[in-house]
């Protein structure tokens, strides 16, 4: 079993928390440049503290996330899934993702319903750090660039606002190797049924024009104006109608996304997500996570899987850049 308090503490080295108090905004920018800002069990965990912290502190009212490095970040950090992943029929504790040390616990065994439906499920929980914003009473804003995948396309579509260079691309890759994500509600809220659909089934991702199109996004400028672009938005925020206020409007808004069925549609994709063993490839070329693909090393086959897509619907920028 992992130990969950090593998993935070070391995620403390990823996660930047900054307050500009004079004009209450806090800055929450994830720092693993070099692993595509991927976010660990830990990192997880203490964005959602971190959220909730700024949720309570008088002195933020508005809260900007963004990533180190080139890109916004790639999603979850797949290799430290992959015994979740595996066929193997070796039972394993998933326990560090409900933030539980007790060796005393047991985990529901693997050829049990429980056993991914139970994670899942906690997925659909603002602690679980997938969709704190959801329940975020303050301002938020995403600053998206490069990519903006998985686990941080979840963030940006939970956000109050997305501020984004010309070059982010959007998406989960999940869509192909697995075929849903916990947010599929509130991204056919966002983008439209029509639009969600393309990206669901094709599994391409959408450029920052196509999402700005569909409302996804605010605002797309040049790489280089987009920490201006940023600011401009955070201050503006920061300076219209008091806290207080802003707490009474996304009070408003939260009771208008549940009536959309926002929390209801994480319940229901949890279920889904519980299924997935039962999903059976119709071929043997078919690729997902799990079964063998860590054997073969998870950078390689998705690099392959890749490019069987047409250029411009690639994930990587390195593989649309090739014919």
């Amino acid at each position: 079993m992992k130990d969950f308090e090593e998993l935070k503490k070391e995620a403390a080295s990823y996660i930047r928390y900054e307050k500009d108090e004079a004009n209450k905004i806090a800055w929450l920018t994830f720092d693993r440049p070099d692993m595509l800002n991927a976010t660990t069990i830990g990192m997880r965990q203490l964005y959602a503290d971190l959220v909730h912290k700024a949720n309570i502190d008088d002195d933020v009212k508005v809260l900007v996330i963004r990533g180190e490095g080139d890109n916004f970040g790639g999603g979850g950090d797949l290799p430290e899934q992959s015994e979740m992943l595996s066929q193997s029929d070796e039972d394993i504790s998933l326990l560090s993702e409900f933030g539980i040390n007790d060796p005393g616990v047991r985990y529901p065994p693997r050829n049990s319903y429980r056993f991914l439906h139970g994670l899942t499920d906690h997925y659909a929980k603002a602690r679980a750090g997938n969709r704190p914003l959801q329940e975020f009473k303050k301002i938020s804003i995403v600053e998206a660039k490069g990519y903006c995948y998985g686990w941080h396309f979840y963030q940006a579509g939970d956000a109050d606002l997305v501020v984004s260079s010309d070059d982010a691309l959007f998406g989960h890759p999940a869509f192909r190797y697995v075929g849903w994500g916990p947010r599929l509600w509130t991204w056919a809220e966002m983008m439209g049924l029509r639009k969600f659909s393309e990206m669901l089934f094709t599994g391409r991702p959408f450029t920052a024009k196509e999402m700005y199109e569909c409302n996804f996004v605010n605002s797309v400028v040049a790489r280089e104006k987009l920490d201006d672009e940023t600011k401009k938005y955070a201050m503006a925020c920061a300076r219209t109608r008091p806290t207080d206020t802003v707490q009474v409007q996304k009070t408003f808004l939260e009771l208008y996304k549940q009536y959309r069925g926002e929390y209801m549609g994480s319940l229901l994709t949890g279920v889904v997500e519980g299924m997935l063993p039962l999903m059976k490839n119709d071929r043997a070329s078919d690729v997902q996570l799990g079964g063998d693909v860590f054997d073969k090393g998870l950078n390689n086959i998705v690099k392959d899987n890749d490019m069987d897509y047409p250029a411009e619907w690639r994930l990587s920028r390195s593989g649309r850049r090739k014919p």
